[in-house]
């Protein structure tokens, strides 16, 4: 995006409070901002942040040679430009990008949501219950940003601090009033949010994921737990139906109500009746209580609903948007997606990629089947170069709830797949006293392999990767969508009609 204005450095510096500016550098004017050496334009204010693989202070020298400004460091490098030296390089960019920006987020209305699971889904429904309640709305989060309407794919779930900013000036030009984001635990560990304060943030629950980058449990509730403090949210939705959530409610100085099925729940569902259609509620709150519908189907959807319900009440959002806004939103990419050709049995693809999701989607999976007299095919694998210890529990989770268990990659990265699939296996031979039923490292061969095996009322779920459209591997990247290679390998069996999953349609001649 062209950003046409120049700021003087001593402008930001001093925003960033902690900057302390050279004496060379009070008369500097930025005309742009960078922490990607790659991006660096004539004139660019470059930030030196350090990073788990690499440190911005050692892109300092190429940030110069392509025409930086000044520099923005933890450390003097006296490479020959102005330094603003800081104690915290991503605070000072977090501060000092808001500041170049023009504060963009103070004139939105913010809304986050925070937790393992679930993020995604309520973000989805709280924006479309912020476009019922008549607002221009902008999205962010793994799937997409939204801009006004406008789509794109996402990078990050939650943007660097810069980029997030950057984002917010589009919104605000392009006429956005109320955002939904997603606020990982990535991204309040790393400042990405640091400057911000949310109208309303939920906490969906917490499970075991990013191991590879957290210490422990208790570490990555901590992480979570940031998000709820006064500076930086304005009050909260926490599910208490989640262990984790109870421990936020008590920690927590912000104003908080909690959601969920527990009869102590502030936002309550007390009445649920559910089928193929979706799921309609009754719900008690302090605001009233509220009838809704969902075309969203299983127990954790229903606490996504709830979670966006109890996040938009505590921004001051009127029931009649809620409702609205929950039954306008039809589905969500790759979240218990169906995928269908006129197959007499049901094929969903899901993101479920830690123990938990695996285990919310396969005991909907075995409810819709047990409904149909039918069995649960699960394909599924683990990610390279993330938290190894949830492996093998996917694998138990899997044992214990699929009739048929095929074991695939996902996204190896630097890994060896079969080493990756090995862990896997120490779960399900821990539940079943075997192996899985199929060892298919080849995701397309797997994909093929269940939908060949899966018969009338038979329900298929293809976890792991749900909206992703490639496949990662240690020096490569190919297309792969799980929705597509599901539908073609269907229409190459003989499938190519449409309609009900669990229908009685016969094969295409």
């Amino acid at each position: 995006m062209d950003v046409s204005f120049r700021r003087p450095l001593k402008e930001l510096s001093s925003t960033a409070g902690r900057a302390l500016l050279s004496v060379v550098g009070e008369d500097v004017v930025v005309s742009g901002v960078a922490y990607d050496s790659r991006t660096v334009t004539s004139g660019d204010l470059f930030f030196c942040v350090p990073g788990e693989k690499t440190d911005g202070h050692a892109f300092a020298v190429d940030a110069a040679r392509r025409g930086a400004a000044a520099l923005c460091v933890e450390r003097p490098l006296g490479v020959g430009l102005p330094e603003v030296v800081v104690t915290d390089a991503r605070v000072a960019m977090a501060r000092m990008s808001a500041a170049f920006f023009g504060h963009p987020a103070d004139d939105l209305l913010l809304l986050g949501v925070t937790g393992t699971n679930g993020k995604t889904t309520t973000a989805f429904l709280l924006e479309s219950i912020l476009r019922a309640d008549g607002r221009t709305t902008g999205l962010i989060g793994t799937i997409e940003t939204r801009v006004a309407g406008a789509r794109k794919p996402g990078v990050r779930t939650t943007p660097e601090s810069l980029d997030l900013h950057r984002l917010f000036l589009e919104m605000k030009r392009a006429g956005v009033e109320a955002v939904a984001m997603e606020v990982t635990s990535h991204a309040l560990v790393l400042q990405r949010v640091e400057g911000l304060r949310f109208a309303a943030a939920a906490f969906t629950n917490l499970s075991q994921d990013h191991l590879d980058f957290h210490t422990d449990m208790e570490d990555y509730f901590c992480a979570k737990r940031s998000l709820f403090v006064p500076e930086r949210v304005r009050a909260g939705a926490v599910n208490i139906d989640d262990p984790y959530g109870i421990a936020l409610m008590a920690a927590t100085m912000v104003p908080c109500v909690g959601y969920g099925r527990s009869p102590d729940a502030d936002v309550r569902a007390v009445e649920i009746s559910s089928g193929p259609w979706g799921q309609e509620l009754s719900v008690t709150t302090p605001w009233g209580d509220i009838a809704m519908a969902t075309p969203l189907i299983g127990a954790f959807n229903l606490a996504n609903c709830l979670a966006a319900c109890s996040t938009a009440l505590q921004a001051g959002v009127g029931p009649a948007s809620i409702r609205e806004g929950l039954a306008a939103l039809r589905a969500v990419p790759g979240r218990f997606e169906s995928v269908d050709s006129g197959q007499p049995f049901a094929v969903v693809v899901d993101y479920a990629h830690t123990p938990e999701a695996l285990d919310n989607v396969l005991t909907e999976a075995r409810n819709m089947a047990k409904g149909n007299d039918g069995r649960v095919l699960c394909v599924f694998g683990c990610g390279g170069d993330r938290d190894r210890t949830k492996r093998p529990q996917m694998g138990m989770v899997a044992a214990r709830l699929a009739d048929v268990v095929i074991v695939t990659s996902d996204n190896p990265r630097s890994e060896d797949p079969m080493a990756i699939i090995d862990e896997v296996l120490r779960g399900v031979v821990e539940v079943k006293g075997e192996g899985a039923d199929h060892v298919m490292p080849d995701r397309r061969e797997a994909i093929a392999a269940a939908l060949g095996l899966a018969s009338g009322g038979d329900v298929v779920v293809i976890a792991g990767k749900g909206h992703e459209t490639g496949q990662q591997f240690a020096d490569h990247t190919i297309e792969f969508d799980d929705r597509e290679v599901a539908r073609d390998e269907l229409i190459a069996m003989g499938w190519s009609g449409s309609g009900a999953n669990l229908g009685s349609k016969e094969r295409a001649s």
